[in-house]
């Protein structure tokens, strides 16, 4: 897990460039709150002799918490996020290898449901950097602005460049500040070996390829699926979320369905559903589902092919 911090770091970086101090101090207040939950819990309520912080999940949850939030956000929220990240999403099943559903996320959907106001309150990246207070200065997301065109056309909306989606300088997430950072950080797992890329770009293929049918239907409403992709937290997921092996299928034919099924349903509810973002719900959704993939395409033993079986019952014939 301690790889996956270093692969974090480049996103870090950027949020602090673009939000400034306070995107660091979110951070530093959710992994805080997600360290001392989980030993709080290993070590007095299910009575551990030992700690498990030392394995680096519960930093890894609470940067991705941190992440998946608003830099303005204020930090008494983000604790509790992460107290039910933790507490809810992780411990509740036992522990690191046996949450069914990503913690980072689980954490994020209490916090969407409980201060909506305040999750999506958007500071404007390099208005106030050196400020410990972003409330004052407010925009929108891309995707909020494409999902509120309208009648007025794609062409009568004032929307950041192709170049500021990929650079920073965007409204949004914590994570959402650059999308180069997120791919920096995220080869460095492909890298090292610890993420298939297959699984990151079946959920950015089957993002662009249904946000593309839909731009090619009617590209007055609907926007290109670069911008998809390169927009909101499409990278974020991509990366760290669907690679998640945890709450993700065994096999790597799995894997590869598990993201591509959560592309689809993250561009499903882009274009048609009542939120302009939905990676974080298409992700538990399919969390949800992982048993029924894993039933499906979970690598058989070996020995225990068609054939294998076929001989063991020739052999019980005779």
């Amino acid at each position: 897990m301690w790889a996956v911090v270093l692969a974090l770091i480049p996103t870090t970086l950027a949020g602090l460039y673009f939000y400034g101090i306070r995107a660091a101090l979110v951070t530093l207040v959710a992994v805080a709150a997600a360290v001392a939950a989980e030993h709080f819990i290993v070590r007095y309520m299910l009575k551990r002799e030992t700690s498990t912080v030392t394995d680096g999940s519960a930093v890894v949850t609470g940067m991705l918490l941190a992440f998946n939030v608003p830099a303005s956000l204020p930090l008494w929220q983000i604790i509790l996020g992460a107290l039910v990240a933790i507490g809810v999403g992780k411990m509740a099943f036992g522990g690191i290898g046996n949450n069914p559903f990503n913690p980072a996320l689980v954490g994020r959907a209490f916090m969407l449901i409980s201060f909506p106001a305040d999750m999506t309150t958007w500071p404007v990246p390099g208005a106030a950097r050196m400020s410990l207070d972003l409330s004052a200065v407010t925009g929108a997301t891309p995707l909020g602005i494409v999902k509120d065109v309208g009648s007025v056309g794609l062409s009568a909306l004032d929307l950041p460049s192709y170049l500021d989606l990929f650079l920073g300088r965007i409204g949004g997430c914590v994570g959402e500040a650059s999308a180069l950072a997120v791919i920096l950080g995220g080869l460095f797992l492909v890298w090292r070996g610890y993420v298939p890329l297959p699984v990151p770009l079946a959920f950015l293929g089957s993002i662009a390829l249904v946000t593309g049918i839909a731009w090619v239907v009617d590209p007055g409403v609907y926007i290109d699926p670069l911008y998809h992709i390169l927009a909101g937290g499409a990278m974020l997921g991509a990366w760290f979320m669907v690679t998640d092996m945890t709450t993700t299928p065994m096999s790597l034919k799995g894997r590869v369905v598990f993201a591509a099924s959560a592309g689809v349903i993250t561009a499903l509810i882009r274009l048609f559903g009542g939120f302009p973002e939905g990676v974080s719900y298409s992700i538990l959704i399919m969390n949800a589902l992982v048993p029924v993939i894993d039933r499906h395409m979970k690598p058989r033993k070996f020995g225990y092919g068609k054939q294998a079986g076929a001989a063991a019952s020739a052999g019980g014939a005779r």
